[in-house]
């Protein structure tokens, strides 16, 4: 795994960690199962303190990308990530719908000519 950090960005590191692994994930590079390095391994090799790759690991967690399993490690999700970040999105929606006093019939609607369903 190549993770390049700009120090004049005014991205934190953990973003850019964060959004590399994600661009990784997406184009193919790290494919389902593979084992990201231990959070200190990649701290050291990015001259980074270890609780900056942690959050940048939890953040992928929570987005669906990886898992963490104990002993095993961090590892890719499989094919179910997709999934897990599309409820994800669609819980984002429904609150801004709700928020904006968007009726659920409506909602919907909107979704399937976004879908171009309609």
């Amino acid at each position: 795994m190549d993770i390049r950090l700009d120090s004049s960005s005014p991205t934190p590191p953990f973003e850019q960690v964060r959004a590399q692994i994600i661009a990784a994930i997406d184009d193919g590079s790290l494919v389902a199962g593979t084992r990201l390095p231990p959070v200190r391994t990649l701290a050291a090799e990015l001259n980074l303190a270890a609780n900056t790759v942690a959050r940048a690991y939890r953040e992928l967690e929570e987005a669906g990308y990886v898992e963490t399993r104990g002993r095993a490690g961090t590892l890719v999700r499989g094919g179910d990530a997709a999934s897990t970040r599309a409820a994800q999105a669609a819980r984002a929606y429904a609150d801004t719908v709700r928020r904006l006093g968007v009726a659920p019939s409506e909602a919907v609607a909107l979704v399937r000519a976004a879908l171009g369903a309609e």
